[in-house]
């Protein structure tokens, strides 16, 4: 039975503002290269082609990098039939089904649409969590989907990344096409001025990721109509993460933006910096949200 869905109008207003200052900050940030002698339309021309291949391909880069293989539903009959339920709850179409062979415990969602979206868990998540569990951990993903903000935060992400990988490498390479006489002091001051584009990046991307974060929680509490479930497999999934080995969570932290739960240890510094809300916050939530269901 398909569940009532209320537009999430504070998510949509900040995928728009969050897209709005990153296309500003970009834009400037462009101006000002063209003016220390970079020339524009190099870059636009590189840009434009990197983010409609991120855009178009963004699926498959996400699932080569985590090693995630589509698999059909012979191959895995359960989660096919739990994925096609929530799905027809809902009213989604139904994204291809992945699986990644990894310890870490957790899900994911990438895609550029509903139409071509791809929903993926681990073996880890598999072993460790009960159907009921699992299903709300698959549902939070399909909320991803359905309120359309992974592929808002795909895109966000890609433009921080070339801002981020242009900061590192743009003191060994200089000032391309500039003339000489701007050199020295030019390239500093470029150098400044692509760190703040990146700070102002980093912070619009985890608000952004927090936020959204909290509205898959409570969309997968509409779909399943128990957000103990989520709860429950939040708990599971942080106690468990710690005990992972670090190699294990290195090996697939770039991709924690897009996991349910960061693959970092509770221990670690880059806490501070997660783009998720703290699991403690997060069933706070839920647990309130269950008192108000009854």
């Amino acid at each position: 039975m398909k569940r009532k869905w209320e537009r999430d109008l504070g998510l949509q207003g900040r995928m728009i503002f969050t897209m709005f200052l990153l296309a500003a900050v970009y834009l400037f940030f462009l101006a000002f290269l063209s003016y220390n002698g970079t020339p524009p339309i190099f870059m636009m021309l590189f840009i434009g082609a990197s983010m409609a291949i991120q855009y178009f391909y963004s699926d498959k880069l996400v699932l080569l990098s985590t090693g995630a293989h589509i698999v059909s539903e012979s191959e895995a009959p359960q989660l096919h039939g739990i994925v096609t339920r929530l799905c027809a709850i809902a009213d989604l179409p139904k994204p291809q089904v992945a699986i990644v062979r990894t310890e870490v415990p957790n899900a994911f969602a990438t895609g550029r649409n509903q139409n071509h979206a791809v929903v993926a868990v681990t073996t880890g998540i598999l072993d460790k969590l009960s159907t009921a569990e699992l299903e709300a951990v698959l549902a939070h993903e399909l909320t991803h989907v359905k309120n359309k903000d992974m592929a808002v935060l795909t895109i966000a992400s890609f433009i921080s990344t070339l801002a981020f990988y242009f900061v590192r490498y743009f003191l060994y390479f200089g000032n391309v096409g500039g003339d000489r006489r701007k050199e020295g002091g030019g390239i500093v001051l470029v150098w400044l001025v692509s760190i703040a584009v990146w700070i102002v990046s980093f912070i619009l991307i985890r608000a952004l990721s927090r936020y959204r974060e909290y509205a898959a929680d409570r969309g997968a509490a509409i779909i399943t109509g128990q957000p103990s479930d989520l709860a429950s497999a939040l708990m599971k999934i942080s106690g468990v993460m710690s005990r992972v080995p670090s190699e294990d969570l290195r090996s697939v932290e770039g991709m924690n933006a897009f996991f349910i739960i960061p693959a970092i240890s509770g221990s670690s510094i880059m806490d501070i910096f997660s783009t998720h809300p703290s699991v403690e916050k997060r069933i706070a939530r839920l647990e309130k949200m269950q008192q108000d269901m009854g």
